[in-house]
């Protein structure tokens, strides 16, 4: 083990962490939007939108991310005399927004069902206590279904956002150079894999660490309502003292 050259893999590695993270924020980004599209087609209570809802679930949950990138970078090309008359050849044609929308689609699939079920745990009785106030409507979504189903998904969904950070190391496969990428490179020219794959491993364990910690955080503010408040702690320390 050349520690050294693990060092400097690692340094090296450094600079495809801002394309991960980009690919990563816009992949959450517009999958989530399109992942609450489906979550309200899917509770619409229209059996049409329901059902479309529930094919493209089925479809992109059950087939490989990476047969997706490739029958999005590689298949649309087939159709590029009709891209081209819609103008949209140059944009599909670059692996950068091939591998967004191939992570984008795919993760809106599983945010869909993180969102229906954070939705449908929200408990009756809290629904019911609001309509008894006077809530109705989008008052009632605002304030009491949806900040609750929120709280519900967050962890969930805090899993697929750290699964989309390590699905960007398949964008490598078509020319893009994130992490993976640069160490699929230096593997070419060193034929050192060890060292560059526990250096790309560290860095792609960093970044999750990151992203746990504020999923945590984030957690921990929207559950204000069930921590214990600072006045019982302070008593309870001095009754011990």
């Amino acid at each position: 083990m050349d520690f050294q050259f693990l060092y400097t893999s690692f340094v090296t590695l450094l600079r495809g962490v801002p394309l991960t993270l980009e690919l990563s924020l816009y992949a959450v980004f517009f999958g989530g939007i399109l992942g609450l599209f489906l979550t309200v087609l899917r509770l619409s209570g229209i059996k049409i939108l329901a059902f479309i809802s529930e094919a493209y679930v089925f479809a992109f949950r059950g087939t490989p991310l990476l047969v997706q990138i490739f029958l999005i970078y590689y298949g649309l090309a087939q159709f590029r005399p009709f891209l081209q008359e819609l103008g949209l050849w140059s944009f599909f044609r670059d692996a950068y927004w091939c591998a967004v929308i191939a992570l984008s689609l795919n993760t809106a699939a599983y945010a869909s069902e993180i969102f229906r079920g954070g939705y449908e745990a929200v408990p009756a009785p809290q629904i019911e206590a609001a309509r008894a106030c006077g809530m109705s409507g989008f008052l009632l979504q605002r304030r009491i279904i949806f900040p609750i189903a929120i709280r519900q998904a967050l962890p969930a969904y805090g899993n697929e956002l750290i699964l989309m950070v390590k699905a960007t190391s398949l964008a490598s496969v078509i020319t893009m150079m994130e992490i993976t990428g640069i160490a699929a490179k230096l593997i070419s020219e060193s034929f050192r894999a060890v060292e560059v794959f526990i250096a790309a491993g560290t860095v792609y364990l960093l970044l999750n660490f990151i992203l746990t910690r504020i999923v945590a955080y984030s957690e921990w503010k929207l559950s204000a309502h069930i921590r214990p408040p600072a006045t019982i702690k302070s008593a309870s320390k001095l009754k011990t003292a």
